[in-house]
């Protein structure tokens, strides 16, 4: 995996601000991993392509996470800040190599593909069972799932693949409020790349209505020249 430049994170933020989340990430990937096809990338369980997602983020803006919500309870807006390796190392499960069987029924891992598919529903129960559809290995008819039979087999998926999900305990500090919230780690680094972007667009149009010069040649300087230059310019 490669880390990226400036170049990249701009290239990024214009192919990808029309994209779906899902395909804003594994556009990210395909920029860092180049040998990698985007149709094997979209395949990969989602604790792969999770644990790429982090390497990348850890790579390109360190190895601290930091980013923010919103109480759910009272709106109070919450920082959070947590350490990238505690996510690309997890002790939550001992994973699986095979097919994942749960009465009789044989699953593979989901995938980005499954992800999209199931991302189609607008009912959240309709979106899980087309998800679990997706990843049946048997035949593929549809079949009545009852929700033990649904909440028995994301559990075992989820032990099987456990960086396919990561969960963040949260307390408000205003209202007391503790609740849990996934972690998308694709929005998570898109929302670096677009700040970088949007960054990097108003550091160019400073040095280049300053100096004159191309979008290429302010580019092409190393971050810590570019500063000074700026430093210079700015009143």
């Amino acid at each position: 995996m490669r880390t990226l430049c400036s170049s990249d994170f701009l290239d990024l933020w214009e192919r990808g601000s029309r994209l779906h989340p899902l395909d804003r990430g594994l556009l990210a990937l395909n920029a860092a991993l180049a040998d990698t096809p985007d149709e094997s990338l979209a395949d990969w369980p989602l604790g792969r392509r999770n644990r790429a997602l982090a390497e990348l983020q850890s790579a390109c803006f360190g190895p601290r996470f930091c980013g923010w919500t919103a109480c759910p309870q009272c709106g109070e807006k919450l920082e959070f800040e947590m350490d990238g390796g505690a996510i690309l190392h997890p002790d939550n499960g001992p994973g699986a190599d095979g097919p994942i069987v749960v009465n009789g029924q044989a699953f593979r891992l989901p995938t980005s593909r499954d992800l999209a598919l199931a991302a189609r529903e607008a009912d959240s129960g309709l979106a899980v069972v087309r998800l679990l559809e997706s990843c049946r290995l048997q035949d593929a008819a549809p079949r009545a799932w009852t929700p033990e039979e649904i909440e028995q087999i994301e559990e075992r998926l989820a032990l099987a693949d456990p960086m396919a999900e990561t969960r963040l305990t949260l307390d408000c500090p205003k209202c007391g409020h503790r609740w849990e919230e996934a972690l998308d780690l694709a929005v998570f680094l898109w929302a670096e790349i677009e700040a970088r972007a949007r960054r990097l667009l108003l550091e160019i149009h400073t040095l280049a209505a300053a100096y004159g010069w191309t979008e290429p040649e302010i580019l092409a300087l190393s971050d810590r020249r570019r500063a000074s230059y700026l430093e210079m310019v700015r009143p």
